[in-house]
């Protein structure tokens, strides 16, 4: 990439205000966000639910739908506002320069000499930011679950669990994340300009490593994973697949009324072996039928190709970023806005390079909405053609109802946050679909 060069040239200009422009970047991103909450919110005023929901849904459930998305939409206006305070303020206390050196102190007085160096820095620096942050956000964390969940009925944790939970992600961090980011260091350090080649691919190793990881040794440690029972659903489930010729390796409950009351169902795994996962609480509230049918929708991505497709696009937003973060890795005038004269570390450049990505990755981020909503209708209609319209229709209404998710919402809001589309807009299209399909 031949312009890479010259971009990194014109953008390395010595007394530029990096600092002024990242923090904007960061208050106009906040803004427009907060903009967007406080037209959701209007939204969640409404008494009556969308005309099309009427027959649907009582107005009981519509009213606690609502009740439950203000109180989300409050509490996420208030920790996205101590967010932006606590980013504005890392900034503007150079807490960044002062962290590194903090850290690069402690190397040197306690570290053996082999364990000195940027590298090392770098983990140490990591794996306490992280810790600070779990921290900081600890206070949200806890009022979510144990105030504004278990109002609503949701909360199935107790405090020993949540907790336990805290210190397991913590300690998986550490022991992932430092080899990881080792890996990510040395390569850069090695390959020079050419290091987003090199990077892209051991990203690419990471994320089938964790895809094989993941349920032999990660999910195990939050959750039980359970074969299904011989039953009607595992016949009807294994029936479906062998239909779509889905490689179905296993079929497993998963324990997700130890912290919750909403329900879920997914699948995972390399392409030649996948597995389903049920929640406990999707089976216990829906039939038989509307849960092969909630099957039938995912399974639907699987065989229109859309976790391919989406796999492909994430790897060549993957590799644009580290491509263009080649252009900001040794810009002297950037590190110099944040106090780093001295020294130019790699992942505090990469961590700046983000916030100066701000405005890119929102358009991203748009972008894969608009074609995350496209595929979920594209899996509905794959579901009808299997046969289950009304079925997928009924399981959509009943875990909308026992979700007590959001009935409607802003059109602008739902553009920029919603990946999938409202329910009232997925069961006009099903209807329609229905139809079709007789």
């Amino acid at each position: 990439m031949d312009f890479l060069g010259p971009l990194a040239q014109s953008l390395d200009r010595p007394g530029f205000n990096w600092k002024g422009l990242i923090i904007g970047f960061g208050l106009a991103h906040y803004a427009f966000e907060t903009y967007l909450s406080i037209r959701q919110h209007k939204k969640l005023q409404e008494t009556k639910p969308p005309k099309s929901l009427e027959s649907a849904v009582t107005q009981e459930d519509h009213d606690k739908s609502q009740a439950y998305g203000r109180a989300k939409s409050k509490c996420g206006l208030v920790e996205s506002f101590f967010g932006q305070v606590t980013n504005v303020s890392t900034i503007y206390f150079d807490l960044l320069p002062k962290g590194w050196a903090l850290m690069g102190g402690i190397i040197a007085q306690y570290a053996p000499a082999r364990f000195s160096g940027e590298i090392s820095q770098s983990i140490l620096f990591f794996i306490v930011f992280n810790l600070l942050s779990t921290i900081i956000n600890l206070p949200f964390a806890y009022y979510k679950t144990f105030v504004l969940e278990e109002k609503f009925g949701f909360n199935q944790q107790t405090k020993k669990l949540f907790f336990t939970d805290i210190v397991k992600t913590q300690v998986l961090f550490v022991v992932l994340g430092s080899p990881i980011l080792a890996g990510f260091l040395a390569i850069i350090k090695t390959f020079g300009d050419n290091f987003f080649y090199y990077v892209w691919l051991f990203v690419l190793g990471v994320q089938a490593f964790m895809i094989t990881a993941y349920p032999i040794w990660i999910l195990p440690l939050f959750n039980t994973l359970t074969p299904m029972e011989p039953g009607k659903l595992k016949t009807d489930v294994e029936a479906l697949a062998a239909r779509l010729k889905f490689p179905l390796k296993n079929l497993y409950v998963i324990d997700g009324s130890k912290r919750s009351a909403h329900s879920n169902a997914y699948f995972f795994g390399l392409p030649w072996s996948k597995h389903i996962v049920i929640f406990d609480t999707l089976i216990e509230k829906s039939e038989v039928s509307e849960v092969v049918a909630v099957l039938g929708h995912e399974l639907g991505h699987w065989s229109e190709g859309h976790t391919t497709k989406m796999f492909g696009i994430s790897q060549f937003h993957l590799f644009y970023i580290f491509a263009l973060f080649s252009a900001f890795i040794s810009n002297t005038s950037l590190f110099e806005a944040f106090g780093f004269y001295k020294t130019q570390p790699i992942l505090i450049g990469f961590l700046l390079f983000n916030d100066i990505l701000q405005p890119l990755d929102t358009i991203f981020k748009l972008s894969m909405n608009v074609l995350s909503r496209r595929f979920e209708f594209e899996a509905d209609a794959f579901a009808v053609n299997l046969g289950y319209a009304e079925e997928l229709s009924k399981s959509l209404i009943k875990l909308q109802v026992q979700n007590l998710a959001t009935m409607d919402a802003d059109w602008l809001y739902s553009c920029y946050h919603h990946t999938h589309p409202i329910l009232p807009e997925r069961l006009r299209v099903l209807e329609l679909k229905g139809k079709k399909a007789q």
